[in-house]
């Protein structure tokens, strides 16, 4: 792991705040299929980089692999882009909470 990785992986353990187990269950609701930009199979783009987060998640550290970084980052640059887009209001029940949800963060925890 270089220290690039490392600090990627430092900012994907801030950014991915759901265990996978949590995000696990979330995947399987309604809800987070509602939300996201669909691909031609029918999945968001990130419902599918959900289910690579629990991959993620449940993998060793030690056999992540360049691809795994290059996700890693993904992920933290769209839950920070996504943070700063934050509506007012309650969120408990947004697309706003669910899209960010099916990336791995629960703004409300």
């Amino acid at each position: 792991m270089t220290g690039g990785d490392k600090d990627v992986a430092a900012e994907f353990g801030q950014a991915v705040n759901m265990t996978a187990a949590e995000l696990e269950r979330w995947l399987a609701t309604e809800e987070s299929k509602s939300v996201g930009q669909k691909d031609d199979g029918g999945e968001s783009v990130g419902h599918a980089s959900g289910r690579r987060i629990v991959e993620l998640l449940r993998k060793r550290k030690s056999s992540w692999t360049d691809q795994d970084y290059a996700h890693m980052a993904k992920v933290v640059g769209y839950v920070h882009r996504h943070l700063a887009q934050r509506p007012s209001g309650d969120v408990r029940e947004s697309r706003w909470r669910y899209s960010l949800m099916n990336w791995g963060h629960d703004p409300l925890k």
